[in-house]
């Protein structure tokens, strides 16, 4: 200790001081003319939905900390920033509070905006964007309108998601398990006229392009490939007697055709009103009605009991001749290949199940290759096993079951003219129809003399009314909205009155960044073309099929208009975790505050013990932790420190109130230690260290300065922010227990070791690293100051310290030579000689010796 007078930490001070200060001084600020060196850094734009909480900040304190961490590597850093402001859960909640979405979410952004502030989270605000201006959802209009030139957009009746809660359509997308993924209603399905995009027309092109994206995450490419559901099979015709219009099937086991003996339709297949036979119309009827009223999640359940009604029609089976009958049952879903399927009960379960229930007979086609025969009277379950032998299918008997086989079906079922190979998938097209308010306004005119009319592209933006608010009643219900006249006949015409899906707007506005006032275009392609893909983007896991899958869609079709010149948007992709913490409910009372929870957790109100879950913050449980008190009670710097400290930011974590405090003792032992040591790191600028020439805990405390600038470079490049801090905390504790061994610590390795401290610290705490910086005498920022550098020969330990476990407990910790630190052989025969770990071998039986060399050995007895 120098026994010289510190200054108190007075966090709110400093973090006043600079707040404003590299916004000032346009740090962030990117220069787009040179690409040479370029960083386009993005987090996915949030909802401005209220005020953000701990849990909210993970992703901005993790890009900021990246970006600061770019610039001080000469990196030209492109972050903007901008609002996904259109959609429900604004018009929602605007409707919960009484005003105009638009003053909901214009109020929402400014709490966002005041909140970076406090963190000091910073972007090229000069870019900043909202979906809900004008001057951006234009470009989605136009957008619109080049896809429905090119037929990429089109309107059609169909059989959709209907949201009773939010009074609107939702995308297949949406809807999870049943229910609407914005409100949890049931969803029900309608048959209504709405807007598609075409994505099924680069189904392939998305499934293939997944193999380029080297760094995205496997298991968002594996939901992504899931959510395409490419199939290989046939489509086949079965002639419907009496009836012209055939009936189409895709099969992935044409093979097994010759053991179909029923087909079933989906309860809103477009033939079952056309071949229900009078006598059965009524019982079809209800039967199609019951099953509308249930979610599609519901009727897939393979343990759900089988039901449905037969129409009184009969198909003819194209291989073998046989008349079959025609039912309709829920099991099948519209949504999924043809809605029709033949039906195989003797080589799928659930058609066994319904075969049972309905006295259908069942013809086996397929036998074991280990059995002679397979009797449908003696089958308890479907047979679905590999490798068998067919049966019972004329000319095919006794080939062996499998792919060739199927490719034989399909060629002779091709020759006899009922079957095509084909490639199915279970994407569909986007529904992007909404039936509110607050969102984009589809720029289409209906005139009952022309048809459908795009609005001319000198007329766009097609604004939104100012009007008041009514709810969900949408555009259909202002006439002054909807009341226009035909550009092309000047006749009276009619709006469309339905908005666009949210998610066209977040489809593409990472390239509106690059210039986002631009009036005549909706990018500058030329600039776009330099700058993207964006190089990392990072967002949560729940946007995986969603908003990842629709902007590589807009992306490629963006590219067919001539726009861009790259396939794909996005070169690496992180996923960050969620933060969650712990709820309290009384039975009595409801969700609890943590904060007012008592010791024994209990009710303060009643008493009663308190039911607990780990669950995300939610302000619904009462378990949210304001961002705005911690950083009153502890500072910005201490919530940006745990945030990224507390654990891989990739997993979910639950956020502990001893972590924020224990991140605050660091903060305060760094600034007392910078602020002692102030005059002998001054003093050792420009001294040479010679590490051979170092005294050993000189020596010791210069490899523990290079180990840790290796690991904070690396572990920065990877994302592994919590082993940044904790190689820094590794590094303060070696300066501390140095000057604690000396008293005349080497001022050129003071200086260099507390240099580099403060600077490494800087991007995750950019308050404390700026102030610090001038108590070490400078005068520029620490964003110019250059990243320190490793020196090889401080690599190389004289000493090193070895961690010995038996049965994964640490028992010892040896010290060897750092010549044998990566001999596994000397690692193993050193430890064993060591008293500790002698006595607990004795008398056990080694059965592994586990060797990490230079970090462990672990004797398994």
């Amino acid at each position: 200790m120098t026994g010289k007078e510190i200054p108190e930490y007075d966090f709110k001070a400093i973090e006043a001081r600079w707040r404003d200060y590299w916004r000032e001084q346009g740090f962030f600020k990117a220069n787009l003319q040179d690409a040479s060196r370029k960083f386009y850094y993005l987090n996915m734009f949030p909802y401005p939905s209220g005020e953000m909480h701990v849990g909210h900040g993970r992703n901005w304190l993790i890009g900021d900390a990246f970006c600061r961490y770019l610039l001080m590597h000469g990196y030209n850093v492109l972050n903007p920033m901008g609002y996904d402001a259109f959609g429900l859960p604004a018009e929602n909640a605007a409707i919960d509070h009484g005003i105009h979405p638009k003053i909901w979410t214009y109020k929402n952004i400014e709490t966002f905006r005041r909140q970076f502030r406090q963190w000091g989270v910073e972007f090229d605000w000069d870019r900043e964007i909202a979906t809900c201006d004008p001057e951006y959802y234009k470009w989605n209009q136009w957008i619109f309108i080049q896809f429905y030139k090119r037929g990429l957009a089109y309107r059609k009746a169909a059989l959709v998601n209907w949201c009773p809660g939010c009074d609107t359509v939702l995308a297949n997308e949406q809807v999870v398990d049943g229910r609407c993924e914005r409100c949890s209603s049931e969803v029900e399905k309608r048959n209504l006229t709405q807007w598609f995009f075409k994505i099924t027309q680069y189904a392939q092109e998305l499934l293939d392009d997944l193999d380029k994206l080297e760094h995205w995450p496997e298991r968002v490419k594996t939901m992504q490939r899931n959510w395409i559901g490419r199939s290989e099979g046939a489509m086949l015709q079965f002639k419907v007697v009496g009836h012209e219009e055939p009936l189409e099937v895709f099969t992935t086991r044409p093979d097994t055709l010759y053991g179909a003996t029923f087909m079933v339709l989906a309860p809103e297949h477009p033939l079952v009103e056309k071949i229900t036979t009078p006598e059965h119309k009524e019982e079809v009827r209800k039967y199609v009605q019951m099953a509308l009223a249930e979610g599609e999640i519901k009727r897939a359940r393979a343990d759900r009991e089988k039901t449905g009604v037969f129409t009184g029609s009969y198909a003819i089976n194209p291989a073998n001749g046989e008349k079959i009958p025609i039912w309709i049952a829920d099991y099948v879903l519209m949504g999924y290949g043809t809605g029709a399927i033949m039906a195989v009960p003797a080589h799928d379960q659930r058609d066994f199940e319904f075969a049972r229930a309905f006295h259908l007979p069942i013809v086996p086609v397929i036998r074991p290759k280990d059995a002679d025969d397979l009797k449908a009277e003696e089958m308890q379950e479907a047979y679905i096993g590999e490798g068998g032998v067919m049966i019972n299918s004329g000319p095919f008997n006794g080939l062996p079951s499998g792919k060739e086989t199927i490719r034989k079906f399909i060629a002779e079922f091709e020759k006899q003219g009922f079957a095509k190979a084909q490639v199915n998938y279970r994407l569909r097209d986007w529904l992007i129809s909404r039936q509110r308010y607050w969102g984009t306004p589809i720029p289409m005119i209906h005139c009952e003399s022309c048809g459908i009319v795009p609005v001319p592209e000198d007329q766009l933006p097609v604004l939104l009314p100012e009007v008041e608010f009514l709810g969900k009643k949408g555009l259909a219900a202002i006439p002054e909205f909807y009341e226009t006249t035909c550009p092309q006949c000047n006749g009276p015409a009619r709006r469309d009155t339905d908005t666009m899906d949210t998610f066209v707007d977040s489809s593409w506005y990472f390239l509106r960044y690059l210039s986002p006032h631009d009036e005549e275009r909706p990018f500058d392609s030329a600039v776009v073309n330099q700058w993207l893909p964006v190089d990392q983007y990072v967002g949560g896991i729940e946007h995986a099929i969603l908003h990842l899958l629709y902007a590589r869609f807009m992306t490629k079709a963006l590219r067919d208009l001539g726009l861009l010149n790259f396939d794909e948007p996005f070169k690496r992709l992180f996923t960050q975790g969620m933060i969650t913490h712990k709820a309290y409910r009384c039975k009595t009372h409801g969700w609890i505050r943590p904060q007012d929870v008592a010791e024994n957790e209990t009710c303060p109100q009643c008493g009663a013990p308190l039911s607990t879950e780990i669950a995300k913050m939610s302000k619904s449980k009462k378990n949210v932790v304001s961002a705005d008190e911690i950083i009153e009670q502890y500072g910005a710097d201490t919530e940006r420190l745990y945030t990224l400290f507390m654990g891989p930011p990739e997993k979910e974590i639950e956020w502990s109130a001893e972590g924020v405090r224990g991140a605050y003792r660091f903060l305060r032992r760094v600034w007392t230690l910078v602020n002692e040591q102030a005059d002998v790191v001054k003093a050792g600028r420009g001294q040479p260290v010679h590490g051979s020439e170092l005294p050993a805990d000189a020596k010791t405390l210069w490899n523990r300065l290079n180990q840790s600038i290796k690991a904070v470079t690396e572990d920065f490049e990877q994302f592994h922010f919590n082993t940044v801090v904790s190689a820094l905390m590794e590094l303060s504790n070696a300066i501390n227990d140095y000057l604690a061994a000396t008293s005349e610590p080497h001022a050129g390795l003071l200086n260099q070791s507390i240099e580099a401290l403060v600077i490494m610290l800087s991007p995750i705490c950019p308050f404390i690293g700026e102030e610090l910086w001038r108590v070490l005498g400078h005068e520029d920022s620490i964003l110019r100051a250059e990243w320190p550098k490793v020196d090889p020969e401080g690599l190389k330990l004289d000493v090193v310290e070895i961690a010995v476990q038996v049965n994964g407990v640490l028992r010892d910790v040896m010290k060897i030579d750092g010549a044998l630190a990566k001999d596994r052989e000397a690692l193993e025969k050193h430890a064993r000689e060591l008293d500790k770990i002698k006595r607990r071998l004795d008398g056990k039986e080694v059965r592994k010796v586990i060797v990490v060399p230079g970090k462990l050995v672990n004797f398994v007895v």
